[in-house]
């Protein structure tokens, strides 16, 4: 059967779900079955996520689930994180817990400027191009008023636009390189309409526009949080040598790019978790950390650690473009839930959250990294998945848990345990 089809977007979606199933799965039987056994049972529910996107068949569900004890400037935390891989949830609750008896975290927002660019070609003079900006200029920020009249009674709107000469990079390429302030939305959709409106006053017939637009590169929204205590209060066996070595494996990401790829995954691992739960868009917020941590030239740790004076101190500094209204937070009841468990966050204090989320995750795999190994404590979690997977009855799995309480978890080993407890 051909895979070519047309007019599949008009098709309802039981139409969709029976193509797919005949073109793709004719000999399973239990494929449309899966399909809709993640079909939500209230059907106005369902509705709100088949509008979501586009060609909706089913529901991909991810675990949601709360790490509780986190203490972020003095205040108490329950933080909800959807994600699919094992011990991130337990990591950054167990985090949570140890830092609560040491100080808790320090997070603050540098700075919440955001960025969008129109983007132009230009052949003519330079200088005229200048003068022309110039004065058009006020009607460049005249022609958006009906789009920034309510982010400005918020406080929000257009902070600046600047004319940029990239010519050096491309022949005839300039932009338009502006700044807003979007408070607790998010603001692609504004800083978007704006940009369109900005580049339609703008064109003229020397001035070619390409493409209006903004930037999830965010080098002036910026959030810091941290943790610090004396060395000696780290709680471990030799905590100079911990203190040490933990430094050492920060540093060995600042220099390594092979390193550091894989470290700054773990912060995103907690950082995604909460963007996700609290309906974010966890891609823009991935492409802006990875590339500031590329800044210098050369990609490099999110986070930096130092002891001086016989304190410990370990912190992360990130762009986090976030919402708190607008979007999927006013949708998604998970997300509106997630927010009110959160305690109804700004936009700012959300920034916080998330990025001592990060901040958690990578103190928990630098911790199991430099003392007993990164292995140890995920495989104890992954038990239970090679457990499932192995189709045990209930009384083989409590038997497997039991049995692996004191030895170490690899995938090979459950099952010849397994096949060994079965014959």
């Amino acid at each position: 059967m051909s895979k070519t089809i047309t007019g599949f977007s008009k098709f309802s979606k039981t139409q969709k779900i029976n193509w797919l199933v005949k073109t793709f799965f004719p000999n399973d039987s239990t494929a449309e079955k899966t399909l809709k056994q993640y079909w939500n049972s209230d059907k106005e529910l369902q509705q709100l996520h088949d509008e979501f996107i586009e060609n909706t068949v089913s529901n991909y569900y991810l675990p949601y689930g709360v790490a509780p004890n986190f203490i972020i400037n003095e205040k108490q935390y329950v933080i909800p994180m959807a994600v699919e891989e094992s011990s991130v949830v337990a990591a950054a609750s167990l985090v949570a817990k140890y830092w609560s008896t040491r100080g808790g975290f320090k997070a603050e927002v540098i700075s919440t400027k955001k960025i969008g660019q129109v983007h132009f070609m230009y052949e003519g003079d330079f200088n005229e191009l200048q003068d022309y900006f110039n004065k058009i200029k006020d009607n460049l920020l005249k022609s958006t008023e009906s789009i920034t009249k309510n982010m400005r009674k918020r406080g929000g709107g257009i902070l600046e636009i600047e004319l940029r000469d990239k010519t050096a990079d491309l022949d005839n390429y300039f932009q338009l390189h502006i700044t807003f302030e979007t408070k607790d939305s998010m603001g692609a959709n504004f800083i978007n309409s704006c940009l369109e409106t900005i580049a339609d006053t703008f064109k003229n017939d020397d001035i070619q526009i390409v493409m209006s637009i903004l930037s999830n590169y965010l080098p002036d929204c910026i959030v810091r949080a941290e943790v610090s205590c004396k060395v000696q209060d780290l709680g471990e066996s030799n905590s100079g040598l911990f203190a040490k070595k933990f430094m050492q494996a920060v540093a060995i990401a600042n220099v390594e790019p092979h390193r550091a790829v894989t470290h700054n995954k773990g912060i995103m691992n907690g950082i995604d978790a909460v963007v996700i739960a609290t309906g974010n868009d966890f891609r823009a917020v991935e492409a802006g950390a990875h590339a500031y941590a590329s800044r210098s030239g050369k990609y490099k740790s999110l986070t930096n650690c130092e002891v001086k004076d016989g304190i410990f101190k370990f912190w992360i500094e990130i762009p986090l473009a976030l919402g708190t209204v607008g979007g999927l937070t006013a949708l998604h009841p998970l997300s509106k839930l997630s927010l009110q468990m959160l305690q109804n966050p700004s936009a700012e204090e959300l920034m916080k959250i998330v990025a001592v989320a990060g901040l958690a995750q990578n103190f928990a795999a630098l911790r199991a990294l430099t003392t007993t190994g990164i292995q140890q404590g995920h495989m104890k979690m992954h038990l239970s998945n090679i457990i499932k997977q192995l189709g045990a009855t209930e009384k083989e799995r409590d038997y497997l848990l039991e049995h692996f309480t004191d030895k170490q978890v690899s995938h090979s080993a459950v099952v010849d345990e397994f096949e060994r407890l079965r014959k």
